[in-house]
């Protein structure tokens, strides 16, 4: 029973009273959007404090919009049509069908059968598996908790600590090697594109920014673990014995195995091609989910099951439609023009003010316990900031976005791969553990 924790509910209340009740509204800003914003900061500190869950504290806080008449019916609502947002939906229904085939094992148990006779290249084959996967996955969590977490607690329980803390920050890079491996990217360049930042071929664009960095940082980053904090077995011949067993188990690869490929490979295509044919990004999943129904890898029954997905669209939505309102009324660019004259007058230059907000927008991360309600919440606004400080849109606009893939393994509540990962084998009982994924976090972001 979700009754409201009323301590949580009292502070996340009273943070939205205290701004529209106590600090004057600027003469700038419309009085409206002053209202807007109070209610705004009001249901991120519930997403934060968690007085109910987070799909129902939104539905609260877009109720109160709607009592106050700050937004209209079709305002409030007007983000549930947001195309990136029913995009994160359906990465729900394809993570879903590869657990189901049991492809994703499948595939990753290859790996480690290939490279798993010590520790060390064993971490290496689950990163390429990661690697591999990531393109039709747009889940992070769901290759964490679906595919990555269950095969390596299937290993030597001395090895897990080592290959889940390379694990999670390893995909933390994998996220932002291509654009569709994680849902939100898309909403990070659809958010920018909303303040002007345009993308010929986003998938080419992504790629040829991202590609460099993210290889290096895949490569070094079991190594560099390994160096922080080295495993207690090194050597592990039964890995590609458990492996083949496991394999064996699976049997010979299945027709809805095939289906699966098949879909999501047309959806790759898609996604990698679709703007020459007219397709955007979430048609191209549309049509690979209608294969995966039309085929019978997945059901509708499937779909209604993904709680996950429902509880994203209602939650995100308020999110993004109240920081879309927010943008509409002029908030975030005033926001925007205030910080960039207060570190102009620092005479930081963009560079400086470029290098500051990022690292405010990683620490801040530290508060969250979701990626998508980091990029909801701020993204926006801190892009905005740099863009008016004389920050290069695109890059402004990509680096916020590969920074949102990065922050995810800072604690063990910054993401759902981090909660998959605390949640092994009790890891979370483990305080260096968190020390060393934030190392390792930083190992990252320094390659």
């Amino acid at each position: 029973m979700d009754c409201v924790k009323l301590v949580p509910a009292a502070i996340s209340i009273s943070v939205g009273l205290v701004i529209r009740f106590l600090i004057p509204c600027p003469a700038a800003v419309d009085p409206q959007a002053w209202q807007l914003l109070a209610i705004f900061v009001s249901t991120i500190a519930g997403l934060v404090l968690n007085p109910l869950p987070v799909g129902a504290w939104a539905f609260l806080g877009l109720t109160v919009a709607l009592i106050t008449k700050t937004l209209t019916f079709a305002g409030a609502f007007a983000a549930f049509t947001n195309e990136v947002i029913w995009l994160i939906v359906i990465s729900f229904f394809f993570a879903r069908g590869f657990v189901k085939t049991g492809f994703g094992d499948r595939l990753a148990l290859n790996f480690v059968k290939l490279f798993g006779k010590n520790t060390l290249s064993l971490a290496y084959g689950l990163q390429l598996a990661e690697a591999a996967i990531c393109p039709a996955m747009p889940s992070t969590t769901a290759r964490a908790g679906g595919v990555f977490v269950p095969v390596i607690n299937s290993l030597d329980i001395r090895t897990r600590p080592y290959l889940i803390a390379q694990q999670l920050n390893g995909g933390c890079s994998s996220s932002s090697l291509v654009l569709t491996a994680a849902a939100q990217n898309f909403l990070c360049l659809k958010l920018a594109g909303d303040l002007g930042v345009t993308f010929g071929n986003a998938f080419q664009t992504w790629l040829v920014a991202a590609c460099v960095p993210c290889i290096l940082a895949i490569i070094a980053t079991p190594y560099i673990i390994y160096l922080l904090d080295p495993p207690e077995v090194k050597d592990t011949p039964e890995a590609p014995i458990i492996a083949q067993e496991s394999l064996e188990k699976l049997g010979p690869v299945k027709k809805s195995e095939k289906l699966m490929v098949l879909g999501l490979g047309i959806t790759v295509i898609l996604w990698v091609g679709g703007d020459a044919l007219g397709i955007s990004a979430v048609l191209a999943a549309m049509i690979g989910l209608s294969i995966l129904m039309l085929t019978g890898v997945l059901s509708w029954t499937d779909a209604l099951e993904e709680k996950g997905a429902w509880d994203t669209l209602m939650w995100f939505a308020v999110l993004i439609g109240m920081s879309n309102q927010l943008n509409a009324m002029g908030l975030i660019g005033w926001v925007a023009d205030v910080v960039s004259g207060m570190l102009g007058s620092m005479n930081m230059g963009w560079h400086g003010v470029f290098l500051l907000l990022h690292a405010v927008y990683f620490g801040v991360h530290y508060l969250f316990a979701s990626q998508t309600a980091h990029v909801g919440a701020l993204y926006t606004a801190f892009l905005a900031m740099m863009l008016a400080a004389g920050c290069p849109g695109q890059l402004a606009a990509l680096t916020l976005a590969f920074n949102t893939n990065l922050f995810g393994a800072v604690t063990h509540f910054a993401s759902g791969q981090a909660c998959h990962a605390a949640s092994a084998s009790n890891l979370y009982l483990q305080p260096d553990l968190w020390v060393l994924l934030m190392s390792g976090d930083l190992a990252v972001h320094l390659a």
